[in-house]
């Protein structure tokens, strides 16, 4: 696999709380550079990169990192969000929820934000780490009902990200439409291959020009 293939599935992702306009701009330079799938930014970043960044495709965060904001906050951080200048929103859905065992809630969720975002694309967090198999199971179905474009493993703040072998679960329970998403933890050019090739349409992480260039991974 040629480092081109796999720039190509890379969300080039930048969401640490400390990162300044001038550490978005580098992110979205090596995006344009190296034509990464997407650049993945926190909201209040995404109008100044559309309006300075012609032709980039912008993903944000809704309900971030914990997802547990009221629905209709993050249904209007959505909509904010694209009328902004995104065209793919990564949500994070109500860990609770499912804890309570309140699935209907999470598939509402997911829906209305899937109305809010219309033609954009919809990726949904679940975060793996705090799941059990049969939740992570369930929620393949949720996702898929939902209408939602992607299921995404993490967060990255969460305490793990990615697995092969949640992708693998994924890709045996997902409905057919439904792509794959794994972000944190990716920390050699290695796992980005084996993600991929497992499954991942798209990889999450803020490393992989430095990966791919030899260098070693750090963050998200």
């Amino acid at each position: 696999m040629t480092n081109e293939e796999i720039l190509k599935r890379i969300d080039h992702t930048l969401l640490k709380m400390t990162a300044s306009w001038e550490e978005i701009k580098t992110l979205c330079d090596e995006a344009v550079k190296f034509k990464t799938a997407s650049v993945c930014v926190p909201p209040s970043y995404v109008k100044p990169i559309n309006n300075e960044f012609k032709n980039l495709n912008i993903c944000t965060v809704i309900g971030f990192p914990l997802g547990y904001s009221i629905t209709a906050a993050k249904v209007l951080e959505a909509e904010r969000a694209i009328s902004s200048g995104a065209n793919e929103i990564d949500m994070v859905i109500n860990v609770g929820d499912v804890k309570n065992g309140n699935f209907d809630f999470v598939l509402e969720e997911i829906k209305l934000i899937k109305k809010a975002c219309g033609e954009k694309i919809l990726k949904v967090i679940i975060e793996t780490c705090y799941l059990t198999e049969d939740e992570k199971i369930r929620l393949c179905k949720i996702v898929t009902d939902a209408g939602a474009d992607f299921i995404k493993t993490s967060t990255g703040f969460g305490t793990a990200g990615a697995t092969l072998a949640d992708v693998q679960l994924f890709k045996k329970h997902i409905g057919d439409g439904v792509k794959i998403k794994a972000a944190g933890g990716v920390k050699t050019r290695e796992d980005l291959e084996t993600f991929i090739n497992a499954g991942a349409e798209r990889i999450g992480t803020s490393s992989a020009v430095k990966l791919l260039a030899g260098g070693a991974a750090t963050g998200y």
